[in-house]
């Protein structure tokens, strides 16, 4: 990242600022796309895709409206989805968007390797021009959420430097990348959406205090800000922190150790496979203390994977909890102190385990550090260890780690918890299984509709037997969703904002082809 190309945006961007009604944008609110623009790839998985137009889209209250689908239908099997294309939308490049794109676009990400996970569609096909179907290898009602992410690429066009020359279309147009220091977008002037008054967007990339720089001197109308600065905003700017399901937890391993991946790396903590431990720890940990240390108190507690979603479970939440409540449930278990070393044991095995969590996040260091300190006068020593994330991918099957998560979309859940994703990529590292979640887990899939879905979502968490969370399994101990914090120009109105999702993708911008300048 190049510091000195900020200073410089700085200067040259703030003299019109004052003079313009609809004045150009510029926005520091997160990391550079790396791979690019590729929605086949995942661009715009957990935000607005910006250039390209989806079939569905996400309202400020999460509810799915119609974005290039002007209607969509599922079959009575619930393997073949019929959606049908308003007759307006064009490309950037001014070429119409056709049913053939549609099929092309969700044929691709299917055979691709990319972020986008399509292995469920067994075809997209064109039944005329502006009427495509989506043909299922089994029922899956969260197929809706790849509706409302997967932006449309045009078939005639995309290769391989599509990621670095998005044709899309939405709201905007790509007018230059510099990578390592900014993007430029305008508006797309064949967009079917209303008028957009700002003649261009900037979003700069690089380290967080040249963000707030540009804020300071007024060069920026909207900054990503980390907790210790969110409260203190310049003149001229407003804070906002707006709520999310972008959550931390603790992820554990499930087995007793002694496996191994095809790669190698070990399976398995015959600690953490205890359950009465992983129960203990989401007794003991304090959530309020956890956000006041680590993003001074911008979130809320965390209980599981999608709190206040639909499909969350609010009756899965431990009753008893706090530092006797864990000290008795390890009591029953076994855990004792029989030397008085302050360390618990159970058939000579140690209540230890290292807590990994990536070098590079200070929020996370900060709730692994907060973690182990909570659990000390319990009895269990949980000593920080921070990775790089190649070394957590090749730990994360054997030691808990620090992860985080958070998505619009129940699928995620199903990633996390069920038993067929255990030890594939990052979604169930800890090799959990339970018959029980992975029956309500399939039972929500083939739901006839998504509301239907919804109490099979909740039992997979807890259906008052068992279930993945706190009251079952206790798969994860889940610490705090962050709050996404803002500098925000006072001249600037950005409507309804949605709860947000895991803060990949510039989640901020959902709403952005609605924002307005009030100044003169």
């Amino acid at each position: 990242m190049r510091p000195l190309s900020f200073l410089a945006l700085a200067v040259s961007l703030s003299l019109p600022l004052a003079v313009e009604a609809a004045p150009p944008l510029v926005l520091a609110v997160g990391g550079e796309p790396e791979t690019g623009f590729d929605p086949i790839m995942g661009w715009g998985r957990y935000g607005n895709p910006l250039f390209q137009a989806t079939l569905l889209r996400r309202a400020a209250d999460l509810s799915l409206a119609g974005d290039l689908a002007t209607g969509w239908s599922l079959s009575d099997d619930r393997l073949t989805w019929t959606v049908t294309l308003r007759d307006d939308a064009r490309f950037s490049d001014g070429t119409p968007l056709t049913a053939e794109d549609v099929a092309f676009t969700f044929n691709a990400a299917r055979d691709g390797d990319g972020l986008t996970d399509l292995k469920v569609l067994k075809e997209a096909r064109a039944t005329g021009p502006l009427t495509v179907e989506l043909e299922l290898r089994h029922p899956q009602i969260t197929f809706t959420g790849d509706l409302a992410t997967l932006g449309i690429v045009p078939k005639a066009s995309y290769g391989p430097d599509y990621a670095r020359h998005p044709v899309g279309a939405g709201p905007f147009r790509l007018v230059e990348w510099r990578e390592g220091e900014q993007l430029i977008v305008a508006p797309n002037p064949y967009w079917y959406g209303p008028d957009i008054p700002f003649p261009r967007v900037t979003f700069v990339f690089g380290a967080e205090a040249a963000g707030l720089a540009l804020a300071r001197t007024g060069a920026a109308q909207i900054v990503a800000v980390p907790p210790a600065e969110a409260d203190a905003a310049p003149e001229g700017m407003q804070v906002l922190h707006v709520p999310s399901v972008d959550n931390r937890g603790v992820m554990f391993p499930m087995r007793p150790a002694g496996g191994r991946t095809a790669e190698g790396a070990p399976i398995g903590n015959d600690v953490t496979a205890d359950r009465a431990i992983r129960v203990a720890v989401d007794q003991a940990v304090d959530r309020t203390a956890l956000l006041a240390l680590a993003v001074n108190g911008h979130g809320a507690p965390a209980h599981g994977p999608a709190d206040g979603l639909p499909w969350d479970n609010p009756e899965d939440r431990l009753t008893e909890t706090g530092p006797d409540a864990a000290r008795a449930t390890l009591a029953a278990a076994g855990w004792t102190d029989a030397d008085g070393d302050g360390l618990r044991e159970k058939d000579g095995l140690e209540a230890e385990f290292r807590l990994v969590y990536p070098a590079s996040d200070s929020v996370r260091q900060a709730l692994a550090l907060g973690v182990a300190e909570a659990l000390k006068p319990v009895g269990i020593r949980a000593i920080p260890d921070g990775r790089s994330w190649d070394e957590i991918g090749r730990l994360m099957h054997s030691e808990p780690v620090v992860f985080g998560w958070g998505s619009h979309d129940p699928s995620e859940v199903f990633n996390l918890y069920d038993s067929g994703f255990a030890g594939r990529g990052w979604y169930n590292p800890g090799f959990y299984e339970n018959p029980a979640v992975d029956a309500h887990l399939a039972a929500a899939e083939a739901a006839e509709t998504f509301e239907a879905s919804l109490p099979e979502w909740r039992a997979a968490q807890w259906d008052g037997t068992t279930g993945f969370g706190a009251k079952g399994d206790a798969a994860w101990a889940w610490l705090i969703n962050i709050d996404h914090s803002y500098w925000v120009s006072d001249c600037l109105d950005l409507g309804p904002i949605q709860t947000e999702p895991h803060g990949h993708g510039w989640p901020i911008t959902q709403g952005l082809p609605g924002w307005r300048w009030t100044c003169e």
